[in-house]
């Protein structure tokens, strides 16, 4: 038992510890920019809809509908109509007006969401397609910001990311996906805790009847609403104490409907639920969740420019007192707490970037002090085989990572892996080096899981090889050994092996072997050739390739740079990714 020295420092001395500051420079072994192209949508087969038409042509939409609006006010029917149905059914009315935490709800919600839709944004360049089947086959995409796949056959999905506009994405690097989701995933949880505070205060206080449907008459007095914007002769404000019934539909989508949908289809993108809650990830597959997710976000975008764009229309300072000082006249004060409101948030916006690139550490660790306390409730949830079958093998595997290109590996690869050796030692009883041949000799798993990238594809492929119960069998660790650390036969993009540690509870779990066989043929050079680990509740960057060895520690702490792997070390990504 024990530590052997020798096999500790001869892979532990070829890592490399990454830095605490962001060089953008040499962000991501020097990756450099790549712009995408105008967001375009898939219509019929082969033909794509380049989606900066629709400016000219909603504009042109829009003036044909005011157009008719004016024409139809004009109607006895319609005049009827709008005569019967004004717009605010008095169901919906509140007395007293907007509460003062109503305007505190306003303005950290506006907060959150910058930070939120930024870093979502720099998420989805990371794999700027979208898809509607669970496979991400190129070809397959409904909608990409990027060009078509080339014909490359170890073309990656890193070299598909792609750059964003300055102050846009957040932090705003080409493939800086760990910091992103730092922001993401921590505001969200923010956000989640401030929304679940509006929810027991809207019905709490009765403000629930501002924006919850008590009537079928709210579709009618909604169309009303419409026509008398529409027409430019705008319905009458009754904004202090009811909303038009237009103005409660749209709110009562967004906070019951696209709300609690960004939190369930972002659910849908976590490998360690999927795996796990099987008739949800049958119906809701990582990329239509990962669709649905962007389309409410569009939702999102819409909502917000249409809210501030009837606001500065329909009566400014009325308004900005409503939402921002808690009173009804046309005073002042709400546009100053208003404009004190925006500072603060550009403000925000501006630094958000700066602030990550400096310290992005300090971005990694309350990111995980956020997400941990969910993320480690879900890796406590072991999965178990049989959702997948061989008519759901994904056509199509994308391929990541730095390749090796060492003349050692060349000579292994060369030799088909003849003198390979995995060395298995650490906190052990039975430190081991095992052949491929004598891997192929111990008891074979199989298992067909989906893979998930943390750039968002995903891929399904049956997997071959040795269950890691097998192994922690026949190594026997210590009772101290608390972590396994996987070490690459490649290096990372920064330079230094790549490698990864992970928990020893979930070296027990079902679906964590180690695979030599994938899609039943020996794994392919850009696959990890010849062996690579699966832990199918962790992303895709966990899952180690071109394994050379195994290490049992007690802490992971003076391996590499002391977070958890090549990645947390160089890009700070999460060594817990189960989310």
């Amino acid at each position: 038992m024990g530590t052997s020295p020798e096999a500790v420092a001869d892979y532990r001395r070829r890592l490399s510890s990454g830095e605490d500051v962001v060089d953008p420079g040499r962000w991501a072994g020097s990756l450099p920019a790549a712009a995408g192209i105008a967001p375009r949508v898939r219509v019929g087969r082969d033909r794509w809809f380049n989606l900066l038409w629709l400016v000219p042509i909603g504009f042109a939409v829009l003036l044909a509908a005011v157009a008719a609006a004016q024409g139809l006010r004009n109607t006895p029917a319609v005049a009827r109509f709008i005569d019967r149905y004004p717009g605010t059914l008095p169901a919906n009315t509140v007395a007293g007006g907007l509460p003062w935490w109503v305007d505190v709800q306003h303005f950290l919600n506006a907060l959150f969401l910058i930070f939120i839709v930024r870093a979502g944004v720099q998420i989805l360049a990371d794999h700027p397609r979208l898809y509607w089947t669970r496979h991400s086959t190129p070809g397959r995409d409904w909608f990409r910001f990027q060009k078509p796949v080339p014909d490359d056959p170890l073309w990656t999905a890193k070299q598909d990311s792609v750059s964003l506009p300055k102050h846009v994405g957040l932090p705003g690097l080409r493939h800086s996906i760990g910091l992103a989701r730092w922001w993401h995933l921590g505001i969200d949880m923010v956000w989640l805790a401030n929304g679940a505070v509006f929810y027991i205060l809207l019905f709490a206080t009765g403000q629930w009847r501002r924006i919850v449907p008590t009537s079928w008459e709210v579709f009618p007095s909604a169309a009303s609403v419409l026509i008398q914007y529409l027409s430019l002769r705008w319905p009458t404000e009754t904004g202090w104490t009811a909303y038009n019934s237009l103005q409660l539909l749209a709110y009562f989508c967004t906070v019951f409907v696209a709300a609690p949908g960004a939190l369930i289809t972002g659910l849908g993108m976590s490998p360690a639920l999927s795996t796990r809650i099987k008739p949800i990830s049958r119906v809701l597959s990582i990329q239509t969740a990962r669709s649905l997710h962007f389309l409410i976000l569009v939702w999102f975008l819409l909502f917000v420019t249409v809210h501030i764009a009837l606001v500065f229309a329909t009566g400014l300072l009325r308004n900005l007192n409503h939402i921002y000082a808690a009173r009804e006249d046309t005073g002042w004060i709400g546009f100053g707490v208003f404009c004190v409101a925006t500072a603060i948030m550009v403000s925000a916006w501006i630094a958000a970037t700066p602030v990550t690139l400096a310290r992005p550490r300090l971005v990694q660790r309350i990111g995980f002090a956020l997400v941990g306390p969910l993320q480690r409730l879900f890796e406590h949830l072991d999965a178990t085989p049989g959702e997948y079958t061989e008519h759901d093998i994904s056509p199509y595997f994308w391929h990541n990572g730095a390749y090796p290109t060492t003349p050692e590996y060349q000579r292994l690869f060369d030799s088909g892996f003849a003198d390979w050796r995995l060395r298995i030692h650490g906190l052990v009883d039975n430190p081991v080096e095992l052949s491929l041949a004598q891997l192929r000799d111990l008891p074979r798993h199989e298992q067909i899981t989906q893979h998930f990238c943390i750039q968002g594809w995903s891929g399904i492929a049956k997997w071959g090889g040795v269950s890691m119960t097998t192994i922690l069998d026949l190594v026997k660790p210590a009772p101290e050994a608390r972590w396994v650390v996987f070490y690459s036969l490649g290096d990372g993009p920064d330079g230094g092996l790549y490698y990864d540690a992970h928990p020893i509870e979930q070296m027990r779990y079902h679906l964590s072997m180690l695979a030599y066989d994938m899609n039943d043929a020996p794994l392919s050079y850009g696959h990890g050739a010849p062996l690579r680990l699966r832990n199918e509740i962790q992303l895709g960057f966990k899952q180690v390739k071109w394994l050379a060895a195994i290490e049992f520690v007690a802490d992971f702490a003076d391996v590499g740079g002391g977070h958890g792997g090549y990645n947390p070390d160089h890009e700070f990504f999460g060594y817990r990714q189960s989310i």
